[in-house]
């Protein structure tokens, strides 16, 4: 499916859990749009609601109220069937723990996508982008963090998803392997046209976005256009 114009498009977005007596406001009327291709960054600090919105976003977890588009899809109220339909044919999701099959080669943790993907790329390709052909046979424990790290990014990205999630990519990651993942998350954005969302606490990484957007209790706190992208060989913290 590609996606015209907007990749996604919330309105009024609500969250909110019960806890007991208590009632957690997690996201409180947020409005955004992304548009196809971009590469965007939510910057908050812990609590701020950016993992609960980008669950949103993948359908991993539906909004209190509001209304949230894919494209011409409204996903926001759709039913569960619809959400796994949206995850597997539409999204990658990238998060800090990379949950690796251990007794599973790099090329086999892949197969496990591309036997269930509607147009899968060839493995070996999408092992290629991330730079890890001479790795492919090695299991899990015989990759660095970084190279799982990258692994996970070839398995998000080997079903050919409109949507790249990243949930703190470089989180478990020290600084030179952390500009590396980004690296690759960057080369997919560019060179596969996949619009890709990274959350993150660490301001730095927000040079390489073409937009950021901040968010704090729950709620959009500010827009910022990048008028001049870094690459990630230029970030530093």
């Amino acid at each position: 499916m590609t996606i015209a114009g907007n990749t996604f498009e919330a309105r009024g977005l609500c969250k909110t859990y019960d806890t007991g007596e208590v009632q957690v406001h997690a996201l409180r009327d947020v409005d955004l749009v992304i548009g196809h291709g971009e590469f965007v960054v939510l910057l908050g600090a812990s609590g701020s609601g950016k993992s609960t919105l980008l669950n949103i976003l993948g359908g991993l977890d539906v909004p209190s109220t509001g209304d949230l588009r894919f494209g011409q899809q409204l996903l926001s109220g759709a039913d569960e069937a619809t959400l796994t339909r949206y995850r597997r044919e539409h999204v990658g999701f990238v998060f800090q723990f990379y949950n690796l099959i251990p007794s599973l080669t790099v090329r086999e943790n892949l197969a496990l996508v591309t036997d269930i993907a509607r147009d899968p790329m060839p493995i070996d390709e999408a092992i290629d982008l991330v730079g890890l052909t001479p790795r492919r046979d090695h299991f899990p424990a015989q990759l660095s963090g970084g190279e799982q790290q990258r692994v996970a990014i070839a398995r998000a990205i080997v079903k050919r998803p409109d949507v790249l999630l990243c949930d703190e990519p470089t989180g478990a990651l020290d600084y030179p392997t952390g500009k590396l993942v980004l690296e690759v998350i960057a080369r997919i954005n560019r060179e596969m046209g996949t619009t890709a969302v990274v959350i993150t606490h660490n301001a730095a990484i927000a040079g390489m976005a073409d937009r950021v957007i901040r968010l704090g209790d729950g709620r959009v706190l500010s827009v910022t256009m990048n008028d001049h992208k870094l690459q990630p060989s230029e970030l530093s913290w």
